[in-house]
């Protein structure tokens, strides 16, 4: 047997399935052949070595892959890329879109570095936005030269219109404000009902004029009023007791023809 003959069945020898005699001449050959007998204990060590160990996880690059071959509708161009991509640092980004995201982000070259890209470039302004930097000499000279044409600051006025009507929407705010609101539809309502049950005109004059009526009306009840029990009870102090009535002429008649009462000695008073 030649050294390329046992190569071609050295897979189907180890696995058992070669015949008998071809199974004699494969172990004969090994015994023979250093170079085939090396060979051979190095793939049995390595088919051992598989057998035990655990199978790894498929790489992201070999899902997209699949994905790619067997959904290709599915795929993400760079433009869409490019579009959803601050929506995935922050988060945002729906679950169809973020696998159809990361499967474009594993398999296209141009776009695997750019998150990374502007990720460190975020982190670098907020490192560098504390400090100040200095303006470029020229730099106000430039913008006004390319926003009003000349290196002389000048005084820009907005037009009439707009200034009156700024100053119209500044009278009206405190008018128009949500605070304000409540307050003045209840002053507004508390006149409409007064105008028309109290005043005799529905005028807001008619109004005062009948507050003032009733004013003395209540003013003149007042002074009508009978004094207080203490004032009473003062009164009453100060008032002498009237005189005993005198008796009755037939009160002396009876006295006298009774013949008055007996002493303390038996006799009767006349």
């Amino acid at each position: 047997m030649l050294c390329v003959d046992f190569e071609t069945l050295l897979t189907d020898y180890i696995e058992g399935v070669v015949g008998p005699e071809t199974n004699r001449q494969m172990a004969e050959h090994a015994m023979k052949c250093p170079l085939c007998h090396e060979t051979l204990s190095a793939v049995k060590t390595t088919v051992a070595a598989c057998r035990v160990a655990a199978v790894p996880p498929p790489s992201r690059e070999l899902d997209a892959r699949i994905l790619q071959k067997t959904v290709p509708e599915t795929a993400m161009t760079c433009d869409e890329f490019e579009e959803f991509l601050t929506d995935y640092l922050d988060g945002f980004l729906p679950a169809h879109l973020y696998h159809r995201w990361e499967r474009h982000a594993a398999l296209c070259e141009r776009c695997t570095e750019l998150p990374g890209e502007v990720v460190r470039s975020i982190g670098a302004c907020y490192t560098y936005i504390s400090e100040e930097k200095p303006l470029p000499a020229g730099l106000h000279e430039k913008i006004m030269q390319a926003t009003l044409g000349t290196l002389t600051p000048q005084e820009i006025k907005a037009p009439w219109t707009a200034r009156a009507a700024s100053r119209f929407r500044l009278w009206l705010d405190p008018i128009i404000s949500p605070q304000l609101a409540s307050v003045a539809t209840m002053i507004l309502v508390a006149v409409l009902v007064l105008t028309n049950t109290v005043s005799a005109d529905g005028s807001i004059s008619g109004v005062y004029n009948a507050g003032l009526a009733l004013a003395e009306r209540t003013g003149a009840r007042s002074q009508m009023l009978p004094a207080s029990p203490q004032e009473i009870n003062e009164n009453r102090e100060q008032t002498p007791p009237p005189p005993p009535a005198p008796k009755q002429n037939g009160d002396q008649h009876k006295d006298s023809a009774g013949g008055g009462k007996p002493d303390n000695n038996g006799h009767k008073n006349r």
